[in-house]
């Protein structure tokens, strides 16, 4: 982060770079300029720095009402409209405190006090020209096809214990969000999964219905929509194992981390004096960024392959440029940014531009003989190279993995017996919290590879059970019989 302020500093203000003093309130021009951001290509705001590039810094006081004046602001519509969430991070640089504001593309035109705002490498201007505004329309309609309206969708075609999921999420990451205390139909609108198209009609959009829609609902939409995570180790011309995801992004993105613990290994890493998950940090990014950035209403699958030696990530792209990206020189750019936005507010994601920065931080502490590459094209490609990883002589994940089951995990196995439905597994259990049931005994057991769905490919299937895998019953047949506790 600091080398990223520094070179900041250094080149100056441009299209997507602006400085702004904030010693104890926020600037009065900064929403023009979060909203020329969100209209035009994104950018970066440094607050607590003279536009020569002088860190001035932010009073330590006051960093605490700025960033809640801020988390305010961003939800008033009287200031900025549509609404649009930011995260702001603090950090120390030169002994000062400066406030970083990453703003990304938007998919719609926003107001700053009804007036609307662009960017130019000049700095912010209004654009007041109907046919101009009408120009940022029809550019954004036409590459962000997230936000295509599908007026015949109803409430009912979507699924409540998604959005009850979704603000447990937000309201985990970020206690006392202002979107924690919405109803459903009132966060589909703040979040902007309701809008008007340039033809006048209204409905939720397509981002709407990937997130929360049922799968009869998504299936009708978007009726090409998969993605394959294969592992081919042994077997390149088929596969060893094989997940096909075609549900909602929230579980589609359980589901492909699921298949990633499964098959990768986890090595032990202490970053300070707290183990952290290389694994996690690493793939994490690259599998919501499949989710997020890919383009939906192409016929081709997204893939996530797992190699004896790398893991190759493709996905559906409309391309910004052609070749391969340099780390360390890239402008962040959103594909799906309203779907970003919900998958930053929801945790899943830290930032827009994260995914690379921590694939590159954290691969080379993964597996020393590692490397990374990011292509941009028709498909977008990452390819993740390993090599040997650390810690251990094997990419197989499994064994150790199963080293770290936790009691809830094991009491899940001890009842489990033949086909069971999650009912039937939180009634054996005596519990009543499903989220609880989720995240503490269903969800690691699948991802451990010691239990397995029947209808693996549609997880939300109302005739969907649960059974042990070959390795769960092994361990279960140990903790049965004493060997292991």
């Amino acid at each position: 982060m600091h080398n990223r302020i520094k070179n900041i500093l250094k080149n100056g203000e441009g299209l997507a770079v602006e400085f702004k003093e904030a010693r104890k309130q926020l600037p009065e021009n900064l929403f023009e300029t979060i909203c020329a951001f969100l209209n035009t290509e994104g950018g970066t705001i440094l607050l607590g720095v003279r536009d020569d590039g002088t860190v001035t810094g932010v009073d330590l006081e006051s960093v605490r009402k700025l960033r809640t004046d801020l988390a305010n602001l961003c939800n008033n519509p009287q200031k900025l409209d549509p609404t649009f969430m930011l995260t702001v991070r603090e950090v120390e640089f030169e002994k000062k405190a400066i406030l970083i504001l990453d703003v990304p593309v938007s998919s719609l035109v926003h107001k700053c006090s009804d007036i609307v705002f662009a960017r130019n490498e000049d700095g912010d201007y209004k654009v007041t020209r109907p046919e101009a505004i009408a120009a940022i329309v029809n550019r954004k309609q036409s590459y962000f096809s997230e936000q295509r309206v599908y007026p015949h969708i109803t409430l009912d075609d979507f699924d409540m214990r998604l959005f009850d999921r979704a603000k447990r999420l937000i309201q985990g990451r970020s206690p006392g969000h202002p979107w924690g205390e919405l109803t459903f139909d009132e966060l589909l609108h703040r979040a902007d999964f309701y809008r008007k198209s340039p033809d006048g009609t209204q409905g939720y959009t397509l981002a709407a219905i990937l997130i929360f829609g049922k799968d009869e609902t998504i299936h009708s939409i978007a009726p090409a929509y998969k993605i394959d995570a294969l592992l081919r180790r042994q077997n390149h011309d088929r596969y060893d194992d094989r997940l096909t995801v075609r549900t909602n992004l929230i579980d589609a993105y359980d589901l492909l981390m699921g298949f990633i613990a499964k098959h990768l290994n986890d090595p032990f890493y202490l970053e300070g004096d707290i183990r952290i998950s290389l694994r996690d940090k690493i793939f994490r990014e690259l599998v919501a960024n499949i989710i997020a950035h890919r383009e939906y209403l192409d016929g081709r699958p997204a893939m996530i392959t797992i190699y004896a030696d790398k893991v190759v990530f493709t996905n559906p792209n409309i391309p910004r440029g052609k070749g391969l990206i340099d780390p360390h020189r890239f402008t962040p750019f959103s594909k799906n940014p309203t779907i970003s936005k919900f998958m930053l507010q929801t945790g899943r994601v830290e930032e827009v531009g994260s995914g690379i920065r921590n694939v590159t931080k954290y691969l080379p502490l993964y597996s020393k003989s590692s490397k990374c590459e990011f292509i941009e094209a028709d498909m977008f490609v990452t390819n993740i190279y390993l090599g040997k990883i650390e810690g251990d002589t094997t990419l197989q994940a499994i064994p150790q993995v199963t080293q770290q089951v936790t009691q809830q995990v094991k009491k899940l196995l001890l009842i489990c017996d033949g086909e069971v439905t999650k009912k039937q597994l939180m009634r054996a259990l005596n519990l009543k919290d499903r989220e609880y049931f989720r995240k503490d005994f269903l969800q690691p057991a699948l991802g451990n590879a010691l239990l397995e769905m029947t209808i693996p490919d549609k997880p939300n299937h109302p005739g969907q059970k649960y059974r042990l895998t070959k390795q769960g019953k092994k361990l279960a047949m140990k903790l049965a019989t004493g060997e292991e506790t």
